[in-house]
């Protein structure tokens, strides 16, 4: 789809489920402003539904990345050892469960697409559905294979004093040269579309939310700075939408933190990434003196949406 203009049909008729899983994805980010190093290790195994008779060769998406290293189980591949090209990574001699560990460097801010990760207005920003994921890292990047993510982000105190994902945090620190690190752990298996990173320096919105069964959850709203007096309705929208979902479905929000970002370079209204929701400013930002009552319904629906 990234090579060429013409659209590519695909039938449903075609469909056949992944031979691989991805059981677990640990995933490094170091962020320069020039570039960024993305360091993946992915447990893969066979996906025990797969019918074929045999193991066929492994093939990663991988899109406008520039592969480093790659190893199998710790030990380093030659170039005899995988195939790559312009969209596709492919090793022809896999076994049933192996350690797959690969380092690729991207240059988001060259990203123009507004896919994968992205530098913009001194920000980064993620946005991976459909198929953005293939722009970050070299990755099985179909909805149906499911993986834990766990996720470091470095980069450097002042320029990036915020380093989001997924999930939720469970440790931070300094760094030599003034940088400075945090690790996300999702827990719960999600498709590569979901996602998401944020970096930059933004002003925070914060409340909480208390569960059904009690739980105190905090609520981040990420914006510009000098915004927040646009962020109250946003907030509260949140708050009711969370127990709206309690009081019509028994849905109670699983985690302990809550994060929306608002990124005015945002090719959607928003998008649904587990805990790390990234919005266009259009649906988050609204107060009396800068938005009409559509643009007030508008932040309301989507927020109740995502």
């Amino acid at each position: 789809m990234y090579l060429t203009d013409k659209p590519i049909i695909k039938y449903r008729k075609d469909y056949r489920p992944s031979q691989y899983l991805i059981k677990k994805t640990q995933l490094k980010f170091e962020l320069f402003n020039e570039y960024v190093l993305v360091y993946s290790e992915l447990n893969i195994e066979r996906n025990p539904l797969d019918q074929h008779p045999s193991l066929l060769p492994l093939v990663l998406d991988g899109v406008e990345l520039e592969l480093i290293d790659i190893a199998v189980d710790g030990e380093a591949l030659s170039q005899d050892d995988f195939v790559l090209d312009k969209e596709y990574l492919t090793l022809h001699k896999v076994s049933q469960k192996f350690l797959l560990t690969t380092k690729v460097k991207i240059y988001p801010s060259k990203n123009t697409s507004l896919q994968g990760l992205y530098l913009s207005n001194g920000k980064f920003c993620t946005q991976c559905e459909a198929e953005g994921f293939r722009k970050i890292t070299y990755y099985l990047d179909r909805p149906e294979v499911m993986s834990e993510f766990f996720v470091s982000i470095e980069g450097d105190k002042a320029a990036y004093p915020l380093l989001l994902s997924n999930g939720n945090p469970i440790e931070s620190g300094e760094l030599d040269n003034n940088r400075h690190f945090t690790r996300w752990h999702d827990p719960f298996p999600k498709p590569s579309y979901l996602f998401a990173l944020v970096a930059g320096d933004l002003d925070c919105l914060e409340d909480s939310f208390s569960t059904m069964s009690g739980r105190k959850v905090k609520l981040e709203l990420f914006v510009d700075k000098g915004k927040l007096n646009q962020c109250r309705f946003a907030m509260d929208s949140l708050i009711n939408s969370m127990r709206w979902d309690e009081e019509k479905f028994g849905r109670e929000y699983d985690l302990d933190l809550y994060m929306i970002v608002a990124v005015s370079d945002f090719n959607m209204g928003a998008m649904e990434n587990k805990g790390l929701n990234v919005f266009n400013t259009a649906y988050v930002l609204a107060n009396n003196k800068t938005a009409t009552d559509s643009d007030f319904e508008g932040v309301e629906r989507v927020i109740a949406h995502e």
